[in-house]
């Protein structure tokens, strides 16, 4: 029989992977593998489900450390007296380790699985929070500019174990719910939970580990030594537990259904992958027992269930090293990335420098005579709206695009226009819910930028609001559009190689906003008494222009989308259902 014309979904076993009994058997063409055939969850599988999922929220709901830096951001400026550039050179060290290893780690865990990612963000977590600590530490007992090269090193483990920890959650839910009908709220649940994180943690670290310094803005600081200690024993519990808890259920049924969709479309060739080592057939459709005449087989001699696991292996290695160049190759996957990239840049930039750019809303005379009254407010409330509607947001536009959303009936790559579709009587494409909140994100940072807030702290948490409902809707939808278009089974790798973008929008808009910060400094000559220096600037001039950029940079970016949606060769074009 010839391998060129015969699918391998539908050949008869080959002899590689049976034992001495094999010459004894007749038409082994009816005993096909059952194990990729979709059959009704027994308990135990039920349980497996929801032991991930409870442990995929749990992770999401700790990880999120990192964006409540703006909470602690001011102290490093009173206590060790940072400048801006330093400052946010912690926090660029924290978003380029939290980002630039995300494709290598997504390859990793679709490979391995996400419990060893787990595992490796608690390596990563403990080591960067307890660095930090005692690095802050001795920059306390006098030699803070001693100390900021390893508190970059360690904030470099903190970004990388933010990664880990999130890409293992997300990665459990893409490809253990993301096959159903509702793949946007299996996906919307833990990226919302990463977002919770950051709000109920700056609550933890303003109520449980304040100093109070009068004069300081919001009449406190954070004890940095001790909140950080607590992190760090808290994150390597959260990850023992995820390297105990975080499994992919029926994974191979997922990769065999993944192989038949890509070989009906052809990119797929079987025999390559028989050429290239990959032996074992046999994935027909008989309906009997399979599970039982499998077990009778292999008790037999007939089956080697070594050989199998091994060959299953290369099968799924060849299918995800297929659709990793399938993705490279779409010119749309880098239209869609970039428009990523100029998007979540400008969102990073604002949550990491909240802090510092609410201390410029008020005149320094008056923020340390605590004349601020009833207008002033603090980090640790707005870090606490960003992540309240970024979660609200994230839930409410995963379960308005699973309602409204058209969606393929497959839960694998799309390939072309004859892509069965559930049919709607109205439909919405998650394209337009992006467009929507990137709007509303930047509507957020003009208003920062036209000096609406300058003075009036009270009104500033409609910005902190607008920006995090579009940070947390965009940071919602680009995996779940990922998953729609280019599938789960890949997933980690393909939204890993997405997610190295704000790594690099991040830097540079934190960069962009320190230059206009430290130049406003420098004309004003700023020098408060609580803080003994010359780092210090109030105004709009400290922040209007770099906001007014941030805020072109997310219109720029829905142009790069509507150009991959809409534009030739886009998804539309090639009847893609987004």
């Amino acid at each position: 029989m010839s391998s060129t014309t015969t699918p391998l979904l539908h050949r008869i076993p080959s002899t590689s992977t049976l034992g001495p009994a094999s010459s004894d058997t007749t038409s082994l063409r009816s005993l096909p593998s059952s194990r990729y055939r979709r059959r009704p969850r027994p308990t135990a599988t039920r349980r497996a489900l929801l032991l991930s999922f409870l442990s995929s929220l749990l992770s999401s709901l700790s990880a999120g450390s990192i964006t409540i830096f703006s909470l602690y951001a001011p102290t490093f400026q009173s206590t060790l007296h940072y400048s801006q550039y330093r400052i946010n050179g912690l926090a660029s060290a924290a978003s380029i380790a939290m980002y630039m290893p995300v494709s290598l780690l997504g390859y990793y865990c679709d490979r391995v699985g996400p419990a060893p990612l787990s595992l490796l963000s608690a390596v990563f977590f403990g080591l960067g929070y307890a660095g930090a600590a005692l690095f802050f530490y001795w920059g306390q007992q006098g030699d803070p500019e001693g100390v900021y090269w390893g508190l970059v090193g360690s904030f470099v483990g903190i970004g990388v174990g933010t990664c880990s920890m999130y890409l293992s959650a997300v990665a459990t839910c893409a490809k253990n719910f993301g096959r159903g009908r509702h793949r946007g709220l299996a996906l919307a649940v833990p990226i919302a939970a990463f977002g919770l994180s950051g709000m109920w943690l700056s609550q933890v670290g303003d109520r449980l580990f304040s100093l109070d310094t009068p004069g300081d803005l919001g009449g406190k600081k954070v004890d940095v030594v001790r909140f950080f200690g607590f992190l760090a024993i808290l994150l390597v519990i959260v990850g023992v537990v995820g390297a105990v808890g975080l499994r992919i259920v029926d994974e191979q049924e997922l990769i065999e259904e993944a192989v038949e969709e890509l070989e009906r479309s052809g990119i797929l060739d079987g025999s390559r992958m028989l050429g290239n080592g990959v032996t074992r057939e046999g994935y027909g459709g008989v309906d009997v027992d399979e599970e039982r005449e499998e077990e009778d087989m292999i008790g037999a001699g007939i089956l080697d269930p070594r050989k199998e696991q091994e060959e299953d292996k290369k099968i799924k290695t060849w299918v995800l090293n297929a659709e990793t160049r399938r993705f490279l190759t779409d010119h749309t996957m880098w239209l869609f990335a970039f428009g990523f990239f100029f998007m979540i840049g400008p969102g990073e930039a604002f949550i990491n420098n909240m802090g510092t750019v609410i201390k410029t809303l008020y005149d320094p005379e008056l923020r340390v005579g605590g004349g601020a009254g009833e207008h002033e407010t603090s980090a640790a409330t707005h870090v606490s709206i960003v992540g309240i509607t970024s979660t609200i947001v994230r839930l409410l536009t995963g379960t308005l695009t699973d309602l409204l959303a058209p969606s393929p009936q497959a839960g694998h790559v799309q390939i072309a226009s004859s892509t069965e579709l559930e049919r709607k009587r109205f439909s919405v494409s998650r394209v337009v819910f992006l467009l929507f909140f990137a709007v509303m994100l930047s509507l957020g940072l003009a208003g920062l930028a036209a000096g609406w807030v300058q003075g009036h702290g009270e009104r500033f948490w409609v910005i902190s609001g607008l920006v995090g409902a579009g940070y947390g809707a965009v940071f919602s939808l680009t995996p779940i559009i990922i998953t729609v278009i280019w599938g789960v089974e890949n997933f980690a790798t393909n939204w890993g190689i997405v997610a190295m973008f704000p790594a690099l929008g991040a830097t540079m808009w934190g960069l962009v906003y320190s230059a206009v910060y430290q130049e406003g400094a420098r004309r004003q000559s700023v020098v408060g008494e609580e803080d003994g220096g010359d780092n210090l600037c109030y105004g709009v001039e400290c922040y209007a222009s770099a906001f007014w950029a941030m805020a072109g940079s997310v219109w720029v970016a829905c142009g790069l989308v509507l150009w991959a949606w809409k534009g030739r060769g886009g998804w539309s074009q090639r009847g893609v259902v987004v």
